[in-house]
């Protein structure tokens, strides 16, 4: 490998093409000569100010440009912002998947959505092996997350060995499966590592991430001060070992659960299938059974904790949903903390639900699935790199990381805060960025992938701010001649009934506009148009201190 290297000068390149100014939107490639793997590939969800836009996912042009280099795509775990852009990118750049077994099952569940089973080439790996993908051989190492089967990845280069940690916390008594493999690492770090990429979700947190396990006790101490309640359990949908232990405390106390969600039944169905959950007989009933149990003896385990609007619980507390409501001598608890963005979200949805009579509690039913600062050094003294490159996170997370780094003697120069689009090149004896590759937010508006941009957003914000108002004409062909109108329409500006004296102040002005120009014989669509918006605008300014959007329609006849 030494003499391939200094034979070429060829250099290991790391581009993180989302996920480094934001929590959300994974997606990392790693380029070495004639092949590119890339490391997961998620989604995040808009911000309050894009109108209409369901996701959000990354720009991929520059994998597009390269598609001949693209080996596959080797996925750390099965959350949304590693693997919910898949079949959007999985379009344009058809290339196989690896992933653990339960990661695979919730992704063939998105691939089936989307009609893509067949088309797709797809590959389920145990901990512990590894894949050859043109230059790269990937190893897969199990780690803890608040999902089942997630994974780290070592990614053997000509170069080095990388380790991506993808999501992870040192978790010694998991609620599934074994412990994080820390030996792996030791062994990894013994035999030298170029690079370590870690979690930066917690890195400000000092401490130790507590155990999922810690959370069973605390449902069982919580279904005890609330025997004679039915109780409502609110948590992300892909935390199977959460869903795992309310089962568990509901079959303690003979409670039946009921699960309500659509994204909370399919992966539990996949989980159920793969064995990633243990279910007792008699325990799971339909959501028209809870009719033949008494109030006291149910458990709804429902999506929606983050207060999305068109989740179960948001639902059931608007009173929208079909077939549960809600009301007093309900308990409901929150079994996560809101993602940074969603807290007003959640804070209606709690309103809502007290106002209904119900008990709500909102602490200490939830444990990060994410590591802190002591895990994070644990994981550095055991790996022992070289170069330090911090992702998943904004950039505070990802400034944390950094300082823990260098506290444990880290060179601050062998310390890479990226940016999405940066191009890391490194090899054994140095590293550094030297350039940049297109990146960006590409917006999904029902079936509609990247037609939405800045333009089109920026009207939904002003028609959502200050309305509309329609101008309709009638010009005659030949004579130049306005015929019929102009006619104003207003919708979301003012209350048309109310204010008939505004609007018909407004249609004379746009009246005299035209006929000036008529007069001069301009009889150019877009300078009528231009004309008709100017004097509009300056009117209704004037008047309501509000600005409009203006769409004068021209009709010849």
């Amino acid at each position: 490998m030494k003499k391939k290297e200094n034979n070429n000068g060829s250099r290991l390149k790391i581009i993180p093409l989302g996920g480094l100014e934001q929590i959300g939107m994974n997606i990392t490639a790693f380029e070495y000569e004639d092949s590119i793997v890339v490391v997961d590939c998620g989604l995040s969800f808009p911000a309050d100010d894009m109108l209409g836009i369901d996701l959000v996912i990354p720009d991929v042009t520059y994998l597009k440009d390269n598609i001949s280099k693209v080996k596959g795509f080797v996925i750390t775990h099965g959350h949304e912002d590693h693997i919910g852009a898949l079949p959007y990118v999985l379009r344009d750049i058809n290339a196989p998947i690896y992933a653990t077994r339960l990661t695979m099952g919730i992704i063939e569940n998105k691939l089936k959505e989307h009609e893509m089973t067949k088309s797709v080439k797809r590959k389920v790996v145990k901990f512990g092996q590894s894949i050859n993908l043109g230059q790269f051989r990937v190893e897969f190492i199990k780690t803890n997350h608040s999902i089942v089967d997630a994974a780290a990845l070592a990614i053997y280069s000509p170069v080095g060995v990388v380790v991506h940690t993808g999501d992870f916390k040192v978790d010694y008594t998991p609620v599934f499966g074994d412990a994080i493999d820390l030996q792996r690492f030791a062994e990894l770090g013994k035999k030298g590592v170029l690079a370590l990429m870690c979690d930066s979700t917690n890195a400000e947190r000092p401490g130790f991430t507590p155990s999922e396990r810690t959370v069973g006790a605390t449902f069982d101490n919580l279904f005890e001060e609330h025997k004679n309640t039915r109780i409502f359990v609110a948590t992300f949908a892909s935390n199977v070992d959460r869903v795992q232990q309310i089962i568990n405390t509901a079959y303690k106390f003979g409670r039946k659960v009921c699960v309500d969600g659509r994204s909370m039944v399919s992966i539990i169905e996949t989980a159920r299938n793969l064995g990633c959950i243990s279910i007792p007989d008699n325990t799971l009933i339909e959501i028209e059974q809870m009719k033949d149990y008494p109030s006291e003896k149910q458990v709804v385990i429902t999506t929606g904790s983050q207060g999305e609007s068109m989740a179960a619980l948001s639902r059931m507390a608007s009173g929208m949903h079909r077939k549960i409501t809600i009301g007093a001598g309900d308990t409901v608890i929150f079994s996560s903390n809101p993602i940074p963005g969603n807290e007003k979200s959640v804070t209606k949805v709690i309103n809502e639900l007290i106002r209904k009579g119900a008990d709500v509690i909102f602490q200490d039913a939830h444990v990060s699935g994410h590591a802190r600062q002591e895990e994070i050094k644990l994981l550095y003294a055991l790996i022992r790199p070289k170069y330090s490159v911090p992702v998943h996170g904004e950039i505070k997370h990802l400034k944390a990381q950094a300082k823990i780094a260098q506290s444990l003697g880290m060179e601050k120069e062998n310390i890479f805060i990226l940016s999405s689009g940066d191009v890391l090149e490194l090899d054994k004896n140095r590293a550094g960025i030297t350039g940049r590759v297109p990146v960006g937010a590409i917006l999904v508006d029902g079936l509609g992938v990247g037609d939405v941009g800045n333009v089109v957003l920026r009207d939904r914000q002003h028609l959502a701010e200050d309305g509309i108002m329609v101008v309709v004409m009638s010009l005659d062909r030949v004579g130049g001649e306005l015929v019929a109108g102009p006619d104003i329409v207003s919708r979301g500006f003012v209350y048309v009934k109310e204010s008939d004296e505004l609007i018909e102040e407004a249609r004379q002005i746009v009246d005299e506009a035209i006929e000036r120009c008529l007069d001069r014989g301009i009889t150019d669509w877009g300078k009528l148009k231009n004309t008709t918006k100017d004097a509009l605008s300056d009117f209704v300014w004037k008047k309501t201190k509000r600005r409009p959007m203006i769409l004068p329609i021209i009709m010849e006849v």
